[in-house]
């Protein structure tokens, strides 16, 4: 499991690390820039030295000499920091004066104008050497005076560059980084208030958030608390109200059944006791029937609140089995139930139980409230999209009733049945789950019967 990040921690990576990265290169280029003009300063040195030394060499009657006092000598090499070598050789005679194991190129591979600088190694220093040619007559041979010094001076130099370049660079990224994380801190304080205040809020506090005092940033974050909030308060509103509509529809069945109970218990004969065992097995079935419809919305509601996982169904074969199950009951109140289909499957992506339990209430509905000796069709279509119809030819829906019937709870007054009034709240519930449309239609040319259509529109033939 991936540990959460602080956004904070975020923040100041990414606001730091490429400062870090920009003084990190910033001073590797200043340490080449201070090698570059150390190694320049020095090696002018060294070529004036040996420019010096050269200038000691003379022709005389064929050869040359290289004549320097002891005391030149000294003075020469005297340093108080670096160790200075220098070598002087011709290209008849060779080695004439100076330290012969100074490294030195070779005569002939050097142009007469140009210094020759590289490094090397003397009595275990390393040292810096230049080698310069010069010829004391145009008759005479070519002489290689070399001079070398050890590094001590070029790299305290270039040390003292880099702190002078380097610290207050490090100084800088050190405010910089300060002034960083208290703005991040800064930044992140109405985050932080936001937080608090919901903390501190009750569980059933669904007031808008105050955003007045909040950046324009964080104003998009409390706008969608805000529409959560209203929605959660929406949401427990019609919990508590189902709660107590559930509750009231139950406790008057559960009454009845109580009352016939002690009828039933207090009867002298059979026939004041069956009668008793017949209101208690009414009661009984209301009760059942209530309870079905309440874990039908609980499923519906469940599934709706997850991503839905249909499957393919047959809705011919669906409707007629669960007309089937109805033929006994629509019998009972002498009502012709009908069905009419198309001879090939009509497909439609949606949940078995819950589709089966759709038409069931439709089903359940029409029987109810329909004339005895009356007639109920159910019917399927395939063009110009999946739709299933259950109409009847009962006393209808005025137009203003069809905008409430789908209400939980609600009935029609003066409606004969002994309905509780979710039945077509649950149809309504799995119409909109299933994408479906429901329309109603009542009162023909004779001003009687009603149709219920649920259009699929994702549903194909």
């Amino acid at each position: 499991m991936n540990k959460p990040q602080s956004l904070r921690a975020q923040l100041l990576s990414k606001l730091t690390l490429p400062l870090v990265v920009v003084v990190l290169l910033d001073a590797g280029a200043s340490y080449f820039v201070a090698m570059h003009y150390t190694d320049q300063a020095y090696d002018r040195w060294l070529l004036d030295s040996a420019k010096s030394l050269a200038q000691e060499v003379h022709a005389q009657q064929n050869h040359v000499t290289f004549e320097l006092p002891p005391i030149a000598v000294e003075v020469f090499r005297w340093d108080d920091v670096d160790k200075t070598f220098f070598k002087v050789e011709s290209q008849v005679e060779g080695f004439m004066a100076g330290d012969d194991d100074l490294p030195s190129p070779a005569i002939n591979t050097l142009a007469s104008n140009e210094p020759f600088f590289s490094n090397g190694e003397i009595e275990g220093h390393e040292v810096r050497i230049v080698s310069v040619l010069t010829t004391p007559t145009p008759s005479s041979e070519h002489v290689l005076v070399s001079v070398a010094e050890t590094l001590n001076k070029r790299r305290s130099m270039m040390t003292e560059i880099l702190l002078a370049v380097v610290l207050p660079q490090f100084l800088l990224l050190f405010i910089t980084g300060f002034h960083v994380w208290t703005g991040v801190n800064r930044g992140l304080r109405p985050l932080n208030d936001l937080a608090a205040h919901l903390a501190q809020r009750s569980a059933r506090d669904f007031n808008p958030i105050l955003d007045a005092d909040v950046p324009l940033e964080v104003r998009s974050l409390t706008h969608t608390i805000n529409d959560l909030l209203q929605r959660l308060g929406s949401t427990l509103i019609t919990q508590q109200r189902f709660i107590e509509n559930a509750a009231h529809q139950l406790r008057t069945p559960l009454a009845g059944l109580k009352l016939q109970a002690e009828r039933a218990l207090g009867a002298d004969n059979p026939e004041a006791m069956k009668s008793a065992l017949g209101h208690i097995k009414n009661a009984a079935d209301r009760v059942a029937h209530l309870s079905t419809q309440l874990l039908v919305l609980a499923r519906s509601e469940s599934v709706s609140q997850s991503v839905p996982e249909f499957k393919t169904i047959d809705l011919v074969k669906l409707a007629r089995e669960s007309c089937m199950d109805w033929v006994s009951r629509a019998l009972d109140r002498n009502i012709e139930l009908g069905f009419d289909a198309p001879a090939v499957a009509v497909m439609v992506a949606g949940d078995e139980i819950l589709l089966r339990e759709l038409l069931s209430n439709l089903l359940d509905n029409a029987i109810c409230y329909g004339n005895p000796g009356g007639h109920i069709s159910v019917i399927i279509q395939a063009v110009p999209h999946a739709a299933l119809i259950v109409e009847d030819d009962g006393p209808g829906i005025s137009a203003i009733e069809q905008e409430k019937i789908f209400e939980r709870f609600y009935r029609i007054q003066g409606s004969r049945g002994e309905g509780c009034g979710l039945g077509l709240a649950i149809v309504k519930e799995i119409a909109d789950l299933h994408a479906a449309r429901v329309r109603v239609v009542s009162g023909g040319r004779d001003r009687r019967g009603t149709r219920f259509e649920i259009a699929f529109s994702t549903g194909e033939s």
